[in-house]
């Protein structure tokens, strides 16, 4: 239980965590070199060392420095979330040998880019057989979306609901490429498929329904693999050798996020966010918050392994309500439960539609998110695929829970220090899933946030 007390504002200046999406997808196409990639600032959540936890399981070598000795080979799993100091930021992950079938089962935790990635990865390598599971609530998220494809590809996938849930069991073989139109927006579902058309005989096309992150394709590029992109359309062909590398992973956008919406809500705020991933198909909630009113600027640009990196300096904003479109949901997914928040501090009505994948993340946070800010006292009413917000609403403390979903408890932590009396949370260990430090960042910002034990909500 952690108890979040109002602010008058924050200032300072701050770092966040590697960008997961980037952190799981460098250590995945790590698995496919021989040579290793190498990456500073890999994401600390545990959600990427869930993924490198499988890829060991499959016969990666996952080294980390070690500032005595220089490298050290990481064979213990536990030591390997243990996050253990001088251990957080850089990895290598390569596969000299190749892959093998691993001798247990592959828990993918609560993770679901693990799983769906691992499926990419394993259904194109002949027969490599592994079994993939994750926690209660992974195992209720949907999977289809991907085994689909794959199987249309010549994939052999089965497992609980004819392929749509987890545990599934996959026998790695040759793959045909083809071309794929997705019904639903999802990098995962992108990603995954061209993982396997990396190995598959003929080229591989994806078409999305619109712009979903490209993280995928931009290292692909770096790496010396050719990707051919025309507007929705992605295609990638066979490939043999996918070549090492070496750079520093951004900034986690969804992590700077909580921070700007915090700033942006709070009176009395100036903060800058340094080396933030700033890749357009990320910031979707920078361009919908500018349009409320926010006050910020985007300075000292630079490219690091392909992406786009930045300071975000931040002020206290007068807020104005606004209407978020369904082609405007990909860019700014994950950040829809802050954008609730920061709602509830603007004038006016926002109306969110077109976010119905929020009811299949790690909860239902259409849901969790209007019951958490409604207890707060916000004006918010769910709808099958969003919200409808009324602001200005003075926020109150009291007592709420995250619903084990990391994003919940970040966003509800924001909204207190709007609030006018203290916010008690209850869960808030989830956050180690995506952004094990936010606590110490918030109390390092705020210097009045305290963990306080034997409150229930």
């Amino acid at each position: 239980m952690i108890e979040i007390r109002p602010v008058e504002g924050i200032r300072g200046e701050i770092n966040v965590p590697g960008d997961k999406s980037i952190s799981h997808r460098a250590a995945i196409l790590g698995a496919l070199s021989k040579e290793g990639i190498t990456v500073g600032n890999f994401s600390t959540g545990e959600d990427c060392e869930t993924t490198l936890a499988c890829l060991k399981a499959l016969g990666c070598e996952i080294t980390k420095p070690d500032d005595k000795t220089g490298a050290k080979d990481l064979r213990d799993p536990d030591h390997l979330r243990s996050g253990a100091a001088g251990f957080e930021n850089k990895v290598t992950i390569k596969a000299p040998q190749g892959l093998r079938e691993p001798k247990n089962i592959l828990d993918a935790g609560n993770s679901g880019t693990t799983a769906r990635l691992l499926l990419g990865l394993i259904s194109g390598i002949p027969n490599l057989f592994a079994v993939i599971n994750g926690d209660e609530s992974l195992k209720g998220r949907p999977m289809g979306r991907v085994t689909g494809p794959l199987i249309s590809m010549g994939a052999k996938i089965d497992g609980r609901e004819f392929g749509e849930k987890l545990p599934l069991a996959v026998r790695g073989k040759k793959l045909n490429g083809g071309i794929h139109v997705l019904q639903v927006a999802s990098a995962q579902v992108k990603t995954a498929i061209l993982l396997a058309g990396l190995g598959a005989q003929g080229a591989t096309t994806v078409i999305e329904p619109s712009p979903t992150r490209d993280h995928t394709e931009i290292m692909l590029e770096f790496l010396g693999v050719p990707v051919f992109k025309s507007d929705l359309k992605t295609t990638v062909y066979p490939t043999s050798l996918i070549n090492g590398g070496s750079w520093t992973i951004p900034g986690d956008f969804s992590s700077a996020a909580f921070w700007i919406v915090a700033a942006a809500i709070t009176r009395e705020s100036e903060l800058r966010i340094k080396n933030v991933n700033v890749n357009p198909t990320r910031t979707g909630l920078l361009k919908v918050l500018k349009r409320m009113g926010l006050a910020y600027s985007v300075e000292d640009e630079s490219l690091s392994g392909g992406e786009k990196t930045a300071t975000i300096a931040v002020k206290s904003s007068s807020l104005k309500g606004t209407k978020v479109m369904p082609e405007e949901i990909p860019s700014l997914i994950d950040e829809l439960p802050l954008l609730a928040v920061a709602a509830t501090q603007a004038e006016g009505i926002t109306e969110v539609t077109g976010a119905q994948e929020l009811r299949v993340k790690e909860s239902d946070r259409i849901h969790t998110m209007a019951v958490g800010l409604k207890k707060m006292g916000a004006q918010i009413k769910e709808t099958k695929d969003g919200w409808i917000i009324k602001g200005k609403t003075p926020l109150a403390g009291g007592k709420t829970k995250s619903y084990g979903d990391h994003r919940i408890a970040m966003a509800l932590a924001v909204a207190g220090l709007a609030a006018t009396s203290p916010l008690h949370l209850e869960g808030e260990s989830c956050v180690r899933i995506s952004y094990p430090s936010f606590f110490e960042t918030l109390r390092k910002l705020t210097q009045n946030t305290e963990v306080r034990e034997g409150i229930q909500p």
